[in-house]
């Protein structure tokens, strides 16, 4: 088992991680600073400063916002021992810039898959699991710099922080910020605002809301089924006339642009720098 300091333990992903890696067999120092520290001490929990975790460490996990990342990890590495390991949990900062100048340390990021939407197994209480943490899922890792002997501490920490883990895939960063937030977030999260939208839409032109989302939700998977191929099935003729009719008006021609190296590394710089528009959606 590491030896692991936790910058940001207080927040929900770092008290998350925390928790996880202790009941794994970890030897967990937590780090924080100005409420934070009170948070921690709610929970039972003592904080350290970064000199005595970073002291002999073995990793070091950067639970902090996105746009704090790039900043944190300069603002700690010279605390940390050489071979220490700096794990971000997101991809974006580390693909806009290298977090760290020093050679004697590396870079690992590590992200869950989630559970898939036909997982059928449900958690202790009868509950679908949507995050990880009960269900099995998979993840994905990448050694963005650094010693490769830094993959197998960095992929042990990922199995234990999102266990039970099915499978660990190891990608590149470039093929990593393809996931995250492009493939994600910026086209599916982006398609099915569009489709809750259009559900408020029906319900605004007099269709029941209770209707509406029973209709869409059972839809949804039938037809998530069908194209990614978990059900052996095809679409009425109807149907496929309904969608190419549509394609169009959806969709701009172009939208395969947001996959361009340019626009990809403009959002992760944005989302690394902290110049993300505060904007609610959900």
């Amino acid at each position: 088992m590491s030896t692991v300091a936790i910058i940001g333990a207080a927040g929900v992903q770092g008290a998350q991680v925390g928790d996880r890696l202790r009941a794994a067999g970890h030897d967990v120092r937590l780090v924080e600073t100005g409420d934070g520290v009170q948070k921690l001490r709610d929970r039972g929990l003592e904080p350290t400063t970064l000199e005595d975790a970073g002291r002999d460490a073995d990793a070091v996990i950067l639970a902090v916002p996105d746009g704090a990342i790039k900043t944190v990890a300069a603002a700690i590495e010279q605390a940390l021992a050489p071979g220490t390991v700096m794990v971000a949990l997101d991809a974006a900062a580390p693909f806009a810039a290298p977090l760290c100048a020093r050679d004697d340390l590396s870079v690992f990021v590590a992200h869950p898959c989630h559970p898939s939407m036909f997982t059928t197994a449900l958690g202790p209480d009868g509950r679908r699991d949507y995050n990880g943490g009960i269900v099995p899922q998979d993840i994905v890792c990448c050694l963005a710099s650094g010693d490769e002997s830094a993959y197998a501490v960095g992929e042990e920490l990922a199995r234990d922080m999102f266990a039970p883990v099915a499978r660990s895939f190891r990608i590149t960063l470039d093929q990593f910020i393809l996931l995250e937030p492009t493939l994600s977030e910026t086209t599916a999260a982006t398609l099915l605002l569009t489709i809750r939208e259009a559900m408020e839409e029906a319900v605004a032109r007099g269709v029941p809301a209770d209707v509406a989302k029973a209709f869409m939700e059972g839809h949804i998977m039938i037809e998530l089924a069908i194209f990614f191929g978990e059900l052996d099935a095809s679409f009425s003729i109807s149907a496929d006339y309904a969608v190419e009719q549509a394609r169009d008006k959806l969709l701009a021609p172009d939208w395969r642009s947001v996959f361009e190296p340019d626009q990809v590394r403009a959002v992760a710089e944005a989302i690394a720098d902290g110049k993300v528009p505060a904007v609610r959606i959900t």
